[in-house]
């Protein structure tokens, strides 16, 4: 079993780091499985490149760095460093941004769910909330649902009642089987793939743990999304599969 822990950034070079040594931090044991730290460096201007340099040559799990020169949209950095990688065709994805940091034992208890659904190519887990010092914010935590059938959980997506960001793991053969990221998408595109895997009939495992502490500060990428705005990136991917979603009985937004 392989991981491969995919992260564009672009100008984060006061928050990369520490997601770099989460990833670095992951423990196996007792599961056997590999895993790698796959970074587009995105046109950065800001003394990112040179630390991805000296933290390449750092002993630990592998960091493989790719360079951008010119900014990318982050759907076709992550098909980059999916792509032009040399993971395995059944290697399993895990993205996680680079303000984020990645759970100590979360691929371990990824590698367990996966070990225990062999036949499911994606996985969905819960995750934390902090603010820019890493301090928890109560009472705004994700938490993944089980639904029924993916057709439920697609109604429950264009209803803005359910969303899903980095939690995910996904078999690489299941991102090419759906064709990967949409390259352009301006916004949601992680949430354009997802719901691609649901249209081709996978629901996700849903995980027991928590994925990664996703960090809120003052430069994310998702300030000024509010609920109009969600509402505008779940019409532009509806109407992406109108008429498949429409036969599945499920609304446009």
């Amino acid at each position: 079993m392989h991981f491969s822990v995919i992260t564009p950034t672009h100008n984060r070079r006061a928050y990369l780091p520490e997601a770099v040594e989460s990833v670095r931090a992951s423990v196996s044991a007792p599961l056997d499985f590999s895993f790698e730290h796959l970074i587009c460096e995105n046109a950065c201007s800001d003394g990112t490149a040179s630390y991805l340099r000296e933290a390449a040559l750092q002993p630990g799990p592998p960091l493989r760095v790719r360079p951008q020169p010119e900014l990318l949209r982050a759907g076709p950095a992550r098909n980059q460093l999916i792509r032009h990688s040399d993971a395995p065709a059944d290697a399993w994805i895990v993205p996680l941004d680079d303000d984020d940091l990645l759970l100590q034992r979360t691929l371990f208890h990824y590698g367990q769910q996966i070990k225990q659904h062999p036949n499911q190519p994606w996985l969905v887990a819960d995750f934390l909330r902090v603010d820019q010092s890493r301090r928890y914010l109560p009472a705004d935590d994700y938490y993944a649902w089980q639904f029924d059938s993916p057709q439920d959980m697609l109604r429950a997506i264009f209803r803005a009642e359910h969303f899903i960001q980095g939690n995910v793991c996904y078999g690489r053969a299941l991102f090419e089987e759906v064709g990967g990221y949409d390259e352009q998408i301006e916004m949601a595109e992680d949430l354009d793939l997802y719901v691609r895997f649901l249209l081709a009939d996978h629901l996700p495992v849903i995980c027991p743990h928590i994925s990664h502490l996703h960090r809120f500060h003052d430069s994310n990428v998702s300030i000024g999304v509010d609920a109009g705005k969600h509402a505008q990136d779940l019409r532009v991917i509806y109407d992406k599969y109108a008429a498949q979603l429409g036969e599945q009985g499920i609304e446009r937004p």
